[in-house]
């Protein structure tokens, strides 16, 4: 048997286990308390924590609309397993969600309905838009369709017709990184367009032909 001498790591477990030994019996002091206090002690703030945890603590609705939903039922499969992130407890009540995904085309007869969903849901809460269709209309450019940012707040536009789980995954980060505070500047920002939905005046009659838009704090007939 060959015995060798080695210097032990400052990593390893055994060591780590003896310095908090030490620190609980008050034998560390000096250097290596200053050492061990950095290497262990975490500052934040509230908001920061907060944010931390809603980022990573999201319940989408169990809501899909068209084709696109097929690509979504897809995020929480093997392959993408949005389950890393904590955003794969799909809710079935809005009461529980705070996570609606448009996944598909909306018509005008379907949007008071979406609207009274996102009405419903808890606060925070947030809206991405999936697919080209429910964004700009894609394909489906008629009268019967009308872009979500026509009558509800979308956090996140994700393009494609249909767009696969790992675009949706992408936004889906994309959104964990605005509500934590530290989203990349977008296009809305850059040109002062926080806010786009159209609104009604208030003043507006109620026989208006402009149906795919609503009044301030209407719920969409809902």
């Amino acid at each position: 048997m060959e015995i060798k001498r080695e210097p032990v790591s400052s990593s390893d477990f055994r060591v780590r286990q003896l310095r908090a030994r030490d620190l609980l019996r008050g034998d560390l002091d000096g250097d290596d308390l200053e050492r061990y206090v950095e290497e262990r002690v975490l500052t934040t703030t509230v908001q920061k924590a907060v944010a931390w945890a809603q980022g990573n603590s999201i319940y989408p609705l169990t809501f899909g609309l068209a084709c696109c939903a097929i690509e979504q039922i897809h995020i929480v499969a093997s392959r993408v397993d949005i389950a890393r992130f904590g955003w794969e407890a799909f809710r079935a009540s809005p009461r529980q969600a705070d996570l609606i995904i448009l996944a598909g085309r909306v018509s005008i007869k379907m949007a008071p309905i979406i609207r009274r969903l996102y009405d419903q849901m808890l606060e925070p809460r947030w809206a991405i838009s999936m697919g080209a269709c429910c964004s700009s209309m894609g394909v489906y450019n008629n009268y019967a369709l009308v872009p979500a940012d026509k009558f509800m707040p979308i956090d996140v536009h994700v393009p494609g017709c249909p767009p696969r789980p790992e675009a949706l995954l992408h936004g889906i980060l994309r959104l964990r990184a605005k509500i934590q505070g530290h989203a990349p500047e977008g296009w809305r920002e850059r040109y002062d367009a926080v806010g786009t939905e159209e609104l009604l005046p208030v003043e507006a009659p109620a026989t208006s032909a402009d149906i795919n838009v609503y009044q301030p704090g209407d719920t969409a007939g809902a």
